[in-house]
């Protein structure tokens, strides 16, 4: 495995990631109000998407203690 290459790898998504919170400063403080409260069961998390013609497409999931194990599962996979 070459390692350099997956520091490069590494390297671009944290300078996309930098790009990113630059572009949009107000997401990650976002991110950072919901996990300090942590998500728990019965959360409701409200998704809305404006396309470039005016056409919104809204949804809405409320969190169940499947999800919250499927949430822990992705967590632990993280070396």
């Amino acid at each position: 495995m070459n390692n350099f290459g997956d520091f490069g790898k590494v390297m671009q998504l944290m300078n996309a990631w930098n790009t990113f919170q630059q572009n949009h400063p107000k997401f990650p403080m976002f991110l950072k109000a919901v996990s300090s409260r942590g998500i728990k069961e019965d959360t409701i998390i409200e998704m809305a998407v404006t396309m470039p013609d005016g056409e919104k497409l809204e949804t809405n999931l409320k969190i169940t203690a499947s999800d919250l194990a499927l949430f822990e599962q992705f967590r632990n996979l993280q070396p």
